[in-house]
């Protein structure tokens, strides 16, 4: 079987204003799908058939195969990064990731602050993330295509900071498009379900 392009978590216009329909029309039905066509049309040279996503990704990487390792993980990364958003007022960190947050940043608007600064910051294209590290949780940013898959991360929550991502609802204005997500659109109850470490598992599919 060949992957396959998964359905938005939420109707392509749930996210109003800050996230809009168009933009899901590109940046899901036309990026994201180029990404799973290119890696499908390699599978079958590279030996691959069958093999989970998670493991074309590990496999690409360490043969340093750039081609198939750039568009098998993007697959990874979009699939994860639709899970993290939400519709405006849907969910709010409570329980322990709300403890968690309160504890290794003083709130959630430091931590807001800092996911902000560090994806603004990014030089060119990339994602920033929200990652557990030995029981704390730290804000980080990896370039272009690089996924926590390979990295022994353990994703929690993250951020597209590629062009294509903001360019139709903000221009150029990547700080605004930030703002705009991490305080109106953030799926927690999704970020809080990968504290238990199984958030590589949640974007994964079989081959």
């Amino acid at each position: 079987m060949a992957f396959t392009l998964p359905d938005l978590p939420f109707a392509k216009d749930a996210l109003g204003d800050f996230m809009s329909a168009e933009t899901f029309d590109y940046h899901h039905g036309k990026h994201h799908k180029a990404y799973i066509d290119k890696t499908n049309g390699m599978l079958g040279e590279k030996g691959l058939e069958g093999a989970s996503l998670v493991e074309v990704i590990k496999a690409a990487k360490d043969k340093g195969d750039k081609g198939l390792f750039n568009n098998s993980a993007q697959i990874w990364n979009h699939s994860f990064f639709w899970q993290c958003l939400a519709p405006a007022g849907a969910t709010a960190p409570s329980g322990k990731l709300k403890e968690m947050i309160d504890n290794d940043f003083g709130g959630q608007d430091t931590l807001l602050e800092k996911l902000a600064t560090e994806s603004a910051n990014h030089f060119a294209s990339g994602w920033g993330w929200l990652i557990l590290n030995n029981g704390k949780l730290e804000v980080t940013s990896l370039h272009d295509a690089d996924t926590p898959v390979v990295h022994g991360m353990t994703p929690l929550l993250t951020l597209d900071v590629w062009e294509h991502a903001y360019y139709i609802d903000y221009r150029n204005e990547r700080p605004r498009y930030l703002k705009s997500v991490l305080e109106n659109v953030i799926n927690w109850d999704f970020v809080a379900q990968n504290l238990d470490g199984q958030g590589v598992s949640r974007a994964d599919q079989q081959g």
